[in-house]
């Protein structure tokens, strides 16, 4: 995600010539895309991606569960 960011601010400072990126080569400007790709099909490749998504389920599912305990009036399990 910061290769896209990183790569949309140095694309809109080449296109309007703004500071020393209005003398760098389109390559140098375009190449955090090309990062961006190659994270996204390594992290895919490697389960990074799916492993964050499941994280999140189940923290999601966690704190639905404390909070339908919670308006139930009951109390969270203690943990020995």
């Amino acid at each position: 995600m910061y290769f896209l960011l990183l790569g949309i601010v140095g694309l809109l400072l080449k296109y309007l010539e703004i500071g020393p990126v209005a003398t760098w080569s389109w390559w140098i400007v375009l190449s955090p895309f090309a990062l961006a790709a190659i994270w996204w099909s390594i992290a895919d490749k490697t389960g990074y991606t799916k492993r964050v998504e499941i994280e999140k389920m189940d923290k999601r599912k966690k704190e639905r569960i404390e909070k339908q305990r919670d308006a139930m009036g009951m109390l969270p399990k203690k943990r020995r």
